[in-house]
């Protein structure tokens, strides 16, 4: 799926904002973002994300997916990142205490 260039960017950026030992989530840079979902957030970080701290966005429950559990656990042990386990195995990012709220990235218009 082809996305506008100026909504990658603004993922991206707002992705960049995520500070050190925290997370949000693709709904929630979504939201920052503009009317476009969570999905469409994922689809951009999978072909765009590579540059950013990709690590730092999550789930809704926490969870990563099982592709990013090598990387992102590593990251989260240097970072300081709150994790439990989940019990099969993987972790889970603890968002009581991990979950950082995106500012407005929309730069003052919705993008979609």
């Amino acid at each position: 799926m082809r996305h506008p260039e100026d909504y990658v960017e603004a993922v991206l950026a707002c992705v960049e904002q995520v500070p050190p030992g925290r997370v949000t989530t693709y709904g929630s840079i979504a939201e920052a973002v503009g009317r476009f979902g969570p999905r469409r957030v994922g689809n951009v970080m999978a072909e765009h994300g590579g540059p950013v701290p990709w690590w730092r966005v999550v789930r809704a429950d926490g969870t990563l997916p099982p592709s990013h559990q090598g990387e992102a656990v590593a990251r989260y042990r240097e970072e300081g990142t709150p994790t439990r386990s989940t019990g099969a195995g993987a972790l889970r990012v603890e968002l009581a205490s991990a979950y950082w709220r995106p500012p407005d990235c929309s730069g003052g218009h919705r993008i979609g």
